[in-house]
């Protein structure tokens, strides 16, 4: 089997990881992989054809790759994601990248030697653009861009106030509301409620 780029695994738990990006601008030692047991089959074997392509194996980091792929319901690869909670980002000392069968190397370790080779420090290896393709067009609720979404989360404090608890709970139970009504016209479009007819009861004298 070919070597190839892109693939890993979660070192304390041994799960199965495929990196986006193997560092983060402004956090050199996290990265952000897509956790591929937490996929829907479909979703998996797009994903895995993807890694396996020459788009994905010429990239520099997958992303720019999934950026312009598709999920199989339509989504956009690298977009979509992020909303199922299967982009996770994970500490580059905590992944081993698996680049064949028989071999495996520590990211942290694999961003050092990359860095070396380049004459560049470890933070230089991150992606600078906030969005690698810029031309690919996207509905506007997929704007928003993984890189930036983590982070600017680190940016802030970890704890979090009643006021944010509260903020988070209304958008959550929005968000949820939304999708409910979407699979409810879901629903309708396939089978059609149907109504009960009541019955006239006519008094007899």
């Amino acid at each position: 089997m070919p070597s190839l780029k892109h693939i890993g695994r979660i070192h304390n738990n041994q799960k199965r990881a495929i990196v986006a990006y193997r560092t983060l601008p402004g956090d050199a030692e996290s990265a952000l992989v897509v956790l591929t047991e937490s996929l829907p089959a479909d979703a998996h074997d797009a994903l895995v054809k993807l890694v396996e392509s020459a788009a994905g194996q010429q990239a520099y980091e997958l992303a720019e790759a999934m950026e312009r792929a598709y999920l199989p319901d339509g989504m956009n690869m690298l977009y979509g994601f992020p909303k199922t909670g299967c982009l996770r980002k994970v500490a580059t000392k905590e992944i081993e990248m698996l680049p064949d069968a028989k071999s495996s190397i520590k990211l942290d370790e694999l961003n050092k030697m990359i860095a070396q080779q380049k004459g560049v420090s470890i933070e230089d290896l991150a992606i600078k653009s906030k969005n690698p393709a810029d031309n690919v067009e996207k509905p506007v609720e997929q704007t928003i861009n993984p890189v930036e979404q983590y982070t600017e989360t680190t940016k802030t404090s970890d704890v979090l106030t009643d006021d944010d608890l509260a903020a988070k709970y209304r958008s959550d139970a929005d968000r949820l509301s939304k999708e409910a009504a979407a699979l409810r016209r879901q629903a309708e479009d396939l089978v059609p409620t149907k109504k009960k007819r009541t019955a006239k009861v006519e008094k007899s004298d």
